[in-house]
């Protein structure tokens, strides 16, 4: 068997959280009897993955591979974890083993977090390859604007395709948003008492309306500044202000950018541009799995 997922960012699923996924998307699937298995039986056979959206990045070979492991097939991988899979409008990616009903229970589920994962990390590479063409150093990132339950896959997949994960939930770093600020009374006063919870190990993120509230911000503490909202050219005024004024702060472009227009937000004085449209509305790649028909 060709050696699976050689991508540095499976090491950092641990296998018991690969095996805990697996059942649980195989329970969802199949909470009771499995009424198509009496039509196949449990004969060993074979099936092939095939991609059908060419030049697509592959991510998910973990997840894909540990669904398998759990109902008895095994997964021999033609590409590995975070290659470009070529031009052909159909390419032969992998090939699954196993008995036949087994085989039919794995397979929606994995190709499910295949297809999810693939299409999050080729819209990620598409956008580090625009950041890499203008010249720019700083970080894609995605956000919190996950699918519910399917948070871990899909920010994986964000590190398959070369883009920074963001914060992975509420409890990784203070994001300070206007309803926090709202609630607090001011920018201080939320700062203030983010700070006096989470000490010196987190950084403590504001959202920004205005060049002033940046400033509030930045004198009572803040870490990073994320500029909301702007237009590409208000954003490049107010980032570089700040930083001239703030040099170890760090500026966050966020809200309404999208692949298309990404460039027009990235600047010398920028150091993050997140995109919510990473994992929403984010296209999927098409998978298949074919069984082969047994020789005659």
């Amino acid at each position: 068997m060709s050696p699976p997922c050689q991508h540095p960012a499976v090491h950092s699923v641990p296998h018991h959280t690969l095996t805990r996924l697996a059942r649980e998307w195989l329970a969802e699937d199949t909470p009771n009897f499995d009424p198509a298995g009496v039509c196949v039986g449990s004969r060993e056979v074979e099936a092939r993955l095939l991609c059908k959206t060419p030049h697509s990045i592959l991510a998910g070979c973990p997840f894909f591979t540990a669904v398998f492991t759990e109902v008895g097939c095994t997964v021999d991988w033609i590409y590995q974890e975070g290659a470009e899979i070529g031009e052909d409008a159909v390419t032969l990616t992998a090939v699954v083993r196993g008995p036949a009903n087994s085989l039919l229970l794995g397979e929606r589920p994995a190709l499910n977090c295949l297809a999810r994962a693939s299409g999050i990390a080729t819209r990620c590479s598409q956008l580090q390859a625009i950041a890499k063409a203008h010249g720019w150093h700083g970080e894609v990132a995605g956000t919190r604007k996950t699918t519910p339950g399917f948070r871990l896959v899909e920010k994986y997949a964000m590190l398959v395709g070369g883009v920074s994960m963001h914060r992975q939930d509420l409890s990784g770093m203070v994001m300070l948003k206007d309803n926090h600020v709202w609630a607090s009374g001011s920018i201080t006063e939320a700062v203030k008492a983010a700070r006096s919870v989470c000490g010196f190990s987190s950084k403590i993120e504001v959202e920004c309306r205005s060049a002033e509230e940046g400033r509030e911000a930045a004198r009572a503490g803040a870490d990073v500044i994320m500029l909301d909202n702007f237009q590409p050219q208000e954003l490049r005024v107010t980032a570089q202000a700040l930083k001239e004024e703030f040099s170890a702060l760090l500026i966050e472009a966020s809200g309404g950018v999208t692949p298309e227009n990404v460039a027009l937000y990235l600047s010398s004085h920028v150091d993050i541009v997140s995109l919510g449209c990473i994992t929403q509305g984010c296209p999927v790649v098409d998978f298949s799995l074919k069984v082969q028909k047994p020789d005659a």
